[in-house]
């Protein structure tokens, strides 16, 4: 087994964003550091005095509100939402540690897609540090409800996603996707997937306080039987990619990798937020394992989308 890709990795050097909330239409600035071995994902705001939060950790325990988006509670009636763009980025490229920081309350939308911020990560590369890597190892199947959807983790020796959506829309109708992590295939076959919409839920959207930045730059807009984006869909099935891209920054809200199997019906924020609430109701639900103690080989983790540098720890020593 190669050791390398049993270790946590973080950014090679920070990356930034500037843009516009997609819900609350606000300019905002947004900044990924490299974060410490052990860390895991933190996050921490600029207040409106010019003072900064204390960094803490992207949490599922720290979700507030999950209309929408996914929104965290940091403290002393701070905010942040719209985080799973971010965190998907993150977790689909295979980055263990950093630090989120920003300078308002929503995350930037920029295309509705992760792509950019994977892109970034793709630019500056990854340090592999280190510390051993550790996952969430599923144990038991746990299943969370609404009517008729659902979300379920369940043991499996892998890291998959088997999502299916059910619109009334003849633009969308139902669309399965199942998804074998490695970082190539998040690049190329998730992270170009974008947010959608309805027309017919524009109005009501804004008068309660939604969508005041969407716009056909951010976001796929369905009306009646087509689609309002001049040029179309980026993949036939781009609206299941898209659920299951805010899945995997969802899920990342565990604290670690997950080792199993997730599947959703009709599923959302909501629903991912409470299965990880599931998950961590009981001990015998899960165990934290290190990579070194799973039964796999580890080819997955060395599968990097084309041009992503992963440097040796040891190179990197000292590194300003």
């Amino acid at each position: 087994m190669h050791k390398l890709s049993t270790r946590q990795r973080t950014l090679a050097a920070a990356i930034s964003f500037a843009g516009y909330g997609v819900h609350s239409g606000q300019p905002v600035t947004l900044t990924i550091l490299p974060g410490a071995p052990d860390s895991g994902v933190t996050i921490c705001r600029e207040r409106g005095d010019g003072t900064t939060t204390d960094p803490v950790p992207v949490h599922y325990s720290r979700v507030t509100r999950t209309t929408l988006c996914t929104t965290l509670d940091l403290g002393d009636s701070v905010s942040v939402a719209t985080i799973e763009h971010v965190t998907s980025a993150l977790s689909g490229m295979g980055v263990d540690n950093a630090v989120i920081k920003l300078d308002g309350g929503e995350c930037p939308i920029l295309d509705g897609s992760s792509r950019p911020f994977a892109d970034a990560i793709l630019s500056v590369g990854l340090d592999i540090q280190p510390a051993q890597r550790k996952f969430l190892k599923v144990l038991r199947a746990v299943t969370v409800r609404n009517n008729d959807a659902f979300a379920a983790l369940e043991p499996y020796n892998g890291r998959a996603l088997d999502l299916e959506i059910d619109f009334d829309s003849k633009v969308i109708g139902r669309q399965r996707m199942i998804f074998d992590w490695t970082p190539r295939r998040y690049y190329e076959d998730v992270s170009r997937a974008r947010t959608f919409g309805f027309v017919r839920d524009a109005k009501i959207l804004r008068q309660a306080g939604y969508a005041l930045g969407s716009s056909l730059d951010n976001s796929i807009t369905v009306h009646e039987d087509r689609i309002l984006n001049p040029d179309g869909l980026r993949y036939e099935d781009e609206f299941v990619r898209h659920k299951l891209l805010d899945a995997i920054g969802d899920l990342s809200l565990g604290g670690l990798p997950i080792w199993g199997r997730f599947r959703s019906y009709k599923g959302g924020h909501a629903l991912n937020a409470h299965v990880l609430t599931g998950l961590f109701s009981s001990e015998a639900n899960y165990e934290i394992v290190g990579a070194e103690d799973l039964p796999l080989e580890f080819e997955a983790f060395e599968d990097q989308p084309d041009g992503l540098a992963v440097n040796h720890y040891l190179r990197s020593v000292g590194r300003s």
